[in-house]
């Protein structure tokens, strides 16, 4: 996959992409902590020759079956307020909670609707059926408000992105975490924000 830049909020961020081959525990296929919801499936896209005369293994060893992390491209806001992930598997957007929602609250700003309506345009583009909507919050606070809070804005994602769609054939998963599956380090402000979120994610066409 090529990277790309991706037009977020009127802004574009520079794009990181990269890919991982490593050799991997000689179990089968292996599996990439893909976040909630989901596991991204590694197995090796060619055979590889454990008796390659090239690879000079030392005597007695053997070769682990290999192991291909996906493919990511991430782009970012130069505030941070959005971020876009695309891997050969699945397209993700994140919301900061702060860009969407009132403090504490599960209810939607006028600017919301743009940035909801845009991430709606590209599950048209993609084609998607099926959307994770995940919210998440920060470890500040009650943990069992952090769980409730996020649900209800996950909740409150989900309904606006169904009024663009329209579509009665597209499957929702809504999700509330709290504090779980933080991005960033919550021991700082900056990353508290960025755990503040809501995640819109679907298959890439």
């Amino acid at each position: 996959m090529t990277p790309a830049a991706f037009p977020l909020g009127g802004l574009v961020a520079a794009t990181l992409a990269f890919a991982v081959a490593m050799p991997g525990p000689a179990t089968g296929n292996a599996y990439a902590d893909a976040g909630p919801g989901r596991q991204a499936n590694t197995t090796p896209p060619v055979r590889t020759d454990p008796t390659a005369p090239g690879l000079k293994l030392r005597p007695g060893r053997k070769l682990a079956p290999g192991r291909v992390l996906d493919i990511k491209s991430v782009v970012e806001t130069d505030d941070g307020g959005e971020r876009r992930e695309d891997t050969n598997v699945d397209v993700t957007f994140a919301l900061q909670a702060e860009v969407i929602f009132d403090k504490d609250s599960a209810d939607l700003g006028d600017a919301a609707r743009a940035r909801i309506r845009a991430i709606a345009d590209e599950v048209k583009k993609q084609k998607a059926t099926a959307l994770r909507v995940f919210g998440f919050t920060d470890n500040l606070g009650d943990a069992d408000h952090g769980v409730s809070l996020s649900k209800e804005r996950a909740n409150m994602v989900q309904r606006e992105l169904a009024k663009d769609l329209g579509s009665a054939s597209i499957q929702y998963e809504i999700r509330g975490y709290g504090e779980q599956y933080p991005i960033a380090d919550n021991g700082t402000e900056d990353g508290r924000r960025k755990n503040r979120r809501v995640e819109v994610s679907f298959p890439r066409k």
